[in-house]
């Protein structure tokens, strides 16, 4: 469970992967802790970071995926730095690391693994399996990410490279057995 105390001020709270902690309903009053928990989705009780990465699909398939690759590079490339900062304020804000309720690295994470991807169901479908495969089993270099390194890059950072390995996985995948939209 997270650390509260009033003596101690969001900035002078460690974010840590170890001390994951757990987020209140009523830190969602705060702006940035709401976001990370993608507008109250990661408070699912059941796999908050499927359902986060659930949620990150249908913004993936209206918003991103009919664009030109080098924007969709771009723009995921912002929203991952945007997602840095958001995370790292949300932690500190509600005192806690790596809370299962934090799922914006999952929009993020999901969404790499969709850049370039063809907008299709099926496409979309193995693309969510393969994220979620790597996210949850957490093979190297993920789990490296996942313990090495701290604050919001950290929370953020095993996603990237989860989501960087589905992608491989996908774009692969799609050349070799011809998936297309």
């Amino acid at each position: 469970m997270g650390v509260r105390s009033s003596a101690s001020t969001p900035e002078a709270i460690s974010i840590s992967n170890e001390a994951k902690g757990r987020i209140a309903p009523l830190d969602l009053r705060n702006p940035f802790v709401l976001v990370a928990c993608g507008f109250g989705c990661g408070m699912s009780p059941f796999a908050p970071g499927t359902v986060g990465s659930l949620a990150a699909l249908p913004i993936w398939w209206f918003a991103l995926a009919e664009l030109a690759l080098g924007w969709q590079i771009a723009v995921v490339a912002g929203l991952t730095v945007a997602a840095i900062w958001i995370v790292d304020r949300a932690c500190r804000a509600a005192r806690v690391g790596d809370a299962s309720a934090i799922v914006l690295d999952e929009f993020v994470g999901q969404w790499i693994a969709l850049i370039g991807a063809p907008r299709s169901v099926a496409v979309a479908s193995l693309g969510f399996a393969l994220f979620r495969a790597f996210d949850i089993a957490k093979p190297w270099p993920v789990s490296w990410a996942d313990r090495r390194v701290g604050g919001g890059l950290g929370v953020v950072l095993d996603d990237v490279v989860a989501g960087v390995l589905a992608a491989v996985v996908l774009q692969l995948s799609v050349r070799l057995f011809h998936l297309q939209s």
